[in-house]
């Protein structure tokens, strides 16, 4: 199945464990969840013109959670979860992320 970068590539998964990656070449992003690793590094070189070393994924699980309304009750639901990528970049190479 062949996607549009933009489709696998939903957003940087900005973080604090995420900046301090990136100081050392490696970016977390939010992907799609039907996306592989060759995909993945297809659209990172595609979009912002780099060439990822190495691409390890990581699965995102459902958190339930309880909300509370302003009369009080009590409302219970589920954070989206989903899937994220390690990308490793080569030495010297960087995204600008901004």
């Amino acid at each position: 199945m062949n996607q549009h970068a933009s489709k696998i590539l939903l957003s940087p998964r900005v973080t604090e464990k995420g900046a301090y990656m990136s100081e050392r070449g490696a970016y977390v992003f939010n992907v799609s969840t039907f996306a592989n690793k060759t995909q993945i590094a297809a659209a990172v070189k595609e979009i912002y013109k780099v060439s990822p070393r190495k691409v390890t994924l990581a699965a995102v699980p459902r958190k339930r959670t309880v909300t509370r309304g302003r009369t009080g009750a009590q409302r219970a639901g589920s954070t989206a979860g989903g899937k994220k990528a390690y990308v490793f970049l080569k030495a010297g190479d960087t995204i600008d992320l901004a």
